[in-house]
């Protein structure tokens, strides 16, 4: 089954009162799915894995509620009615940044993976940020000692340096956070 077979529908989101409450709670439960799963950034407020999807409720509420057209938008694939992955999309706030924007959240829903749903996600992130929100540079952060920076290479990426052990996973397990860009 190739990607474009899978994926029914990729969208973008840009105004909370856009997304359901059923999106909402997908969002929260695929998050939850991905961090269980060892692949996701685990919100300040969450307690360690295994988190639950209504424990990442009041970050996805977060992010719906900084919805705004040309400064931050949720992309999402679907296959049939299933949430299969998604990501947000934000214009920097500062003046000087205002021409970029940082890639936060990817996320493939387990059930998912291995179907090419990131790399999709990817290209439309690239496509909407350049001509929907007039972007001229995305960037993002990605941790070592997963293989993602191996992922994002291949979408067109390039590594623009490390802040060495900048993240702490556990006693004993620090990790390099990789700072990667892309032009559009």
């Amino acid at each position: 089954m190739t990607t474009s077979e899978t994926i029914s529908e990729l969208g973008r989101i840009a105004r909370p009162q856009d997304v359901s409450a059923a999106l909402e709670r997908a969002l929260a439960q695929c998050w939850a799915g991905v961090i269980n799963g060892g692949g996701a950034v685990i919100p300040p407020e969450c307690p360690p894995p295994p988190v639950t999807a209504p424990a990442l409720a009041p970050a996805t509420a977060r992010i719906v509620q900084g919805l705004a057209p040309r400064r931050s938008n949720l992309l999402v694939a679907t296959v049939g009615d299933s949430l299969a992955g998604w990501l947000v999309l934000t214009r920097e706030a500062h003046p000087f940044e205002a021409h970029c924007g940082v890639v936060n959240h990817v996320q493939t829903h387990v059930d998912f993976r291995g179907r090419g749903i990131g790399a999709v996600l990817m290209r439309h992130a690239a496509r909407v940020a350049r001509e929907d929100m007039g972007l001229e540079r995305l960037k993002l952060s990605v941790r070592d000692g997963l293989g993602l920076d191996d992922f994002y290479r291949k979408a067109g990426w390039t590594e623009v340096g490390r802040w060495p052990e900048a993240l702490r996973l556990g006693p004993g397990d620090d990790r390099d956070e990789i700072l990667m860009a892309l032009a559009l």
